[in-house]
């Protein structure tokens, strides 16, 4: 092998690079562990010495060892560590939540017209929305657009102003529309205003009813007349049942207590009527399809003799 001259720097850096790639080791990719949820970790992002005990503890409750994805979450969304911890009272399903899931429950709620502002408002007063699949919480929006016709401007108010709404059933959903539509002769607009769903179905149909009883609430004919004037959904819905009973049903509590046993007392009569009927209605359909069962057992054997007596004759005829 010939010498290198010093003064050739092209070959020597040429050399070096090959010596230098058979000795360096390749890059090795060093895979980091999650990053363990400590009180350190949980004062570092703002809690206070309490505060951090607390959601420490929780997480351990709820079996979260590494850092909940549901804090950072709800610290981006601008809450308060103060607020965060009362969040995670009240749901402390959300410490299980994955990262990938949160961020798409917020963001389907976003499309779904909760913007800021009205999303942080929802997320702390009811932070089971975020406990709920996209699947879910996008199918009560459907069924309020859908087979309540609401617009989707209304379904926004509703789901800020009743966002419990999400945990209904969806024929229960539409009952309780169905009856406040027909039944009250209420529209959309005026239902959304007096916060409907923020009311259980026995609730609207105890209030409704003490005020029907007392002469004071009609069901609009089909020209939408009334003979009395009956009181507006906002004023005797979304009001404590004191301000109910003294401006709107004037009545005492005692009388209003009577009416709302009686009327527990016939719904329950009703869903036993109505069980009983189905229970009937069973009944005969077994009884209908043991008949079915009977002819048709008469009308094979009939066909089973009728066969054997014809290959009978048949084989005589041959011999």
């Amino acid at each position: 092998m010939a010498p290198v001259k010093e003064s050739d720097p092209a070959v020597v850096m040429g050399f070096c690079r090959v010596l230098c790639s058979t000795l360096s080791p390749p890059p090795q990719v060093i895979k980091r562990p999650g990053k363990m949820l400590t009180l350190r970790s949980l004062a570092e992002m703002g809690f206070s010495e309490p505060q951090a005990e607390m959601v420490y503890d929780g997480a351990k409750k709820n079996r979260c060892k590494n850092e909940a994805p549901i804090l950072a979450g709800l610290l981006a969304l601008g809450l308060n560590p103060t607020s965060v911890v009362k969040i995670l009272e009240k749901c402390p399903e959300l410490y299980t939540v994955k990262e990938s899931q949160l961020q798409q429950r917020i963001a389907n709620l976003r499309k779904l017209g909760l913007l800021e502002g009205s999303l942080q408002r929802v997320i702390s007063h009811y932070p089971h929305i975020l406990a709920l699949p996209v699947k879910r919480v996008s199918g009560v929006s459907r069924v309020l657009k859908e087979k309540c016709r609401f617009t989707t401007q209304q379904v926004t108010d509703i789901l800020r102003d009743s966002p419990n709404v999400v945990q209904e059933e969806h024929t229960r959903l539409e009952y309780m529309f169905q009856y406040a539509y027909f039944r009250m002769g209420c529209r959309q607009a005026e239902m959304v205003k007096a916060k409907l769903f923020q009311l259980s179905m026995e609730e609207l149909q105890c209030r409704h009813g003490f005020l029907e009883r007392r002469g004071l609430y009609q069901t609009p004919d089909k020209k939408g007349q009334t003979l009395v004037l009956n009181p507006l959904l906002k004023d005797f819905l979304p009001v404590s049942e004191e301000t109910y009973l003294s401006k709107i049903a004037a009545a005492t509590q005692e009388e209003f207590n009577v009416f709302r046993k009686l009327m527990a007392r016939e719904q329950e009569e009703q869903q036993e009527w109505k069980h009983g009927e189905e229970e009937e209605e069973e009944e005969e359909e077994d009884e209908e399809d043991e008949e079915e069962e009977e002819e048709w057992d008469k009308s094979h054997i009939k066909q089973h003799f009728q066969n054997t007596s014809y290959n009978k004759k048949r084989k005589r005829r041959e011999t």
